[in-house]
């Protein structure tokens, strides 16, 4: 098969950058001609691994900085080919140059499966994608976090698409229910290994990644665990990401007299030994798709405390069992499941070894046959099957 994956950024730092890098470089080892297509390139090198036989190509390389013909997009007032709505939250990476680079691309295929990963890409695909390619697109996202001019492009154009795939049990309702006349698929994302490092949960630390930004919630983060960790001296919390909440996040830390104690880690190659080396792991996300770095952070034997968020936690986690569900931005719940844990090794390790043998369901020898099977169904033209995933 003959599979295209178009990316924003395929150079950058990022949940959906890695579980397509991932996807990609696992189809391209099953024997299948894989492409992955960065729309942007700030970087000289990709910050995850990609598989050399995946072909790695740029649309608007801008490792010299965004040029000056490409004006931001409150400064372009003409009409014609502008699609990406600004409610989208990468718009600000689509000039007028940008835009029409995938406008482009996407008009000008010939056969196979085009994989376009957000809605700003999902839209130009389906606005202008050539009908000589099949049209997927992966939502990593619910629908409820869009905010409304993109819900309204959604359900405006996404008929016009093969297939929708999505993470969540939730996500696959949303959508069906507002765009029935189109087929959506629930396949999850695959972990990177499942043959980890477990964490020996002799180490006082808790571990948290992600962008610096809103949806996040870090700023949530840092005040339950700054009650918690009164009762627990020795314990200590990793942030790992870079983003624009950075300066709030430190003054909420010096805040709460957490400066020895709450570190803002930065970007880390070797996230995998960071959360070998650590006792639990906080998703305090106002809103996500399938959060997989919390599965991975599972795959290590580590405990979850997530806040029960729209959508994705709860898919993965059973409370009580592999972690904890804390109703969402309760600030004083999530403090208080952190307590338990840090109170209780034995239980940390026996919710660590349920939190394993969950993530091995995402593995990517069970994951990647139901990218295969729904791939060779759409080629094919066969109905497509109502679900790849329970």
């Amino acid at each position: 098969m003959n599979i295209r994956f178009l990316l924003l950024h395929a150079y950058g730092m990022g949940g959906t950058i890695r579980t397509v890098l991932n996807q990609a470089s696992a189809l391209a080892r099953l024997g299948h001609e894989v492409e992955v297509v960065s729309v942007v390139r700030r970087r000289q090198t990709p910050h995850f691994a990609i598989d050399p036989r995946v072909k790695l190509v740029t649309l608007v390389d801008q490792r010299d900085g965004v040029l000056a013909d490409s004006l931001p997009r409150k400064a372009w007032r003409r009409a014609r080919g502008k699609i990406v709505p600004l409610g989208e939250f990468a718009a600000g990476y689509f000039t007028e140059r940008v835009e029409k680079a995938v406008i482009d691309y996407v008009a000008g295929l010939d056969g196979g499966i085009l994989v376009t990963t957000r809605p700003a890409l999902n839209l130009i695909a389906a606005r202008r994608g050539s009908k000589r390619v099949i049209k997927v697109a992966q939502e990593h996202m619910n629908l409820g976090a869009y905010k409304e001019p993109v819900r309204q492009e959604i359900l405006r154009h996404y008929g016009r698409l093969d297939a929708i795939s999505v993470l969540t049990h939730r996500s696959r309702t949303e959508y069906r229910r507002t765009l029935p006349g189109i087929p959506v698929v629930r396949i999850p994302n695959a972990v990177h290994a499942t043959d980890t490092t477990p964490s020996t949960q002799e180490h006082p630390v808790v571990v948290a990644a992600g962008r610096l930004v809103h949806q996040k919630g870090f700023d949530l983060l840092i005040p339950a665990f700054a009650e918690a960790a009164h009762q627990h001296p020795q314990w200590h919390l990793r942030i790992f990401g870079t983003g624009p909440k950075r300066v709030q996040l430190e003054a909420a830390i010096q805040q709460h007299g957490m400066a020895e104690r709450i570190h803002l880690m930065g970007r880390t190659p070797v996230l995998e030994q960071e959360l070998a080396a650590a006792s639990i792991y906080a998703l305090s996300s106002r809103f996500e798709g399938l959060p997989m770095v919390m599965i991975e952070a599972m795959s290590h034997a580590l405990p979850v405390v997530a806040f029960d968020c729209p959508t994705g936690p709860a898919d993965a986690l059973s409370d009580g069992r592999n972690g904890l569900l804390i109703p969402p931005e309760d600030v004083g719940a999530f403090a208080f499941a952190l307590d338990g844990l840090m109170a209780g090794r034995d239980r940390r390790l026996r919710m660590g070894a349920a939190a394993a043998a969950t993530a091995r369901d995402y593995a990517p020898d069970i994951v990647m046959p139901m990218w295969e099977d729904f791939f060779g169904e759409l080629l094919s033209g066969e109905r497509i099957t109502d679900s790849y995933w329970p």
